[in-house]
């Protein structure tokens, strides 16, 4: 017995008009997400043409962005080759972002050793003219791997240079032998004076004059002492000449009250003629008194002399 069939659904009212609804609609969604793309990417701004003179296009595609401090303001348009072989580098820069451009600017081409190239605009003076519309500029190109080979190089002569410094006939290695040979000497038995001498006999006969004039010096120290204890001692030449010159005052002093009597004698002679007899005979004693005294004199004089030291030979000899 066969089962009972499913009963058939009714028809879709205007099915073939719901689905060319359905792909107008689609059609429309596509075209706005296209539009939207092409407004966000500026497509509909109003932009100006500037034109860059390359050497050549290696590196460079079209869309790739123009760079202002690292902002994008204008995208390669198109790539075409000059009359004179130059490549022509066709550039759109937004019309909002254009007065960053002056006559004055700098624009480079700039490929790395890593990553794509990059074309960048550099504005020093920004109150310089405007660049206009249409302007032709010369870019600056810069390929950093082209100076792989001249780093290269450099390193390898600044290694060969250092090789010959640091080898055994170059300078750092005499430098380091004399460091040695100077160690050496300050380490052995003269020291820094076999150093600032150059040799070890010199110092040696350096440090033997050293010790003769400190042994002498010593002397000297003693003769000084002992002269000093000599000289201005207690018991010393100048104490006893101190006293000496004082007993030959006193007895000057009564070499001139001696005198004074003779004059008095005198005058009373003069004055006493008749009286003469008597007057020479006091006359004789007052010279008796007076040699005496002279003869006292004399004596101190002989004991200064004999006692100063001045009159004697005083030379130091030094040993």
């Amino acid at each position: 017995m066969n089962p009972p069939q499913a009963p058939t659904p009714p028809p879709i009212a205007n099915l073939e008009l719901k689905a060319r609804l359905l792909m107008v609609f689609m059609l429309l969604l596509v075209c706005g997400s296209v539009l939207f793309v092409l407004y966000a990417r500026g497509a509909f701004d109003s932009t100006q043409r500037l034109v860059l003179m390359a050497e050549d296009s290696e590196g460079v595609a079209v869309g790739m962005d123009l760079t202002f401090s690292g902002f994008p303001i204008g995208r390669v348009h198109r790539i075409e080759l000059a009359e004179n072989g130059k490549v022509r580098i066709l550039i759109d820069v937004a019309a909002k972002d254009a007065h960053w451009l002056r006559t004055s600017s700098i624009f480079t081409l700039v490929r790395g050793v890593v990553g794509s190239p990059a074309i960048r605009a550099y504005t020093g003076v920004l109150d310089d003219p405007a660049l206009p519309d249409g302007a032709v500029r010369t870019v600056l190109q810069g390929d950093v791997s082209a100076e792989i080979p001249k780093v290269i190089a450099s390193v390898r002569e600044l290694v060969d240079n250092l090789n010959a410094l640091t080898g055994s006939e170059g300078s750092v290695g005499a430098s380091l032998r004399n460091l040695h040979t100077l160690t050496e000497r300050l380490n052995g038995p003269g020291g820094a004076l076999t150093v600032a001498l150059g040799s070890e006999q010199d110092a040696k006969k350096v440090i033997a004059t050293l010790d003769r004039t400190q042994a002498l010096l010593t002397k000297l120290d003693g003769i000084a002492a002992k002269t000093d204890t000599q000289v201005f001692g207690d018991k010393g030449v100048l104490p006893q000449a101190r006293e000496t010159v004082v007993q030959l005052n006193a007895m000057l002093g009564e070499s001139r009250e001696s005198l004074k009597k003779v004059d008095a004698i005198l005058r009373d002679a003069q004055a006493i003629s008749g009286s003469a007899k008597a007057a020479t005979a006091d006359l004789g004693v007052l010279r008796a008194d007076v040699e005496a005294n002279l003869h006292k004199i004399e004596s101190l004089v002989t004991e200064i002399n004999r006692k100063w030291p001045f009159a004697r030979d005083t030379e130091i000899q030094l040993p």
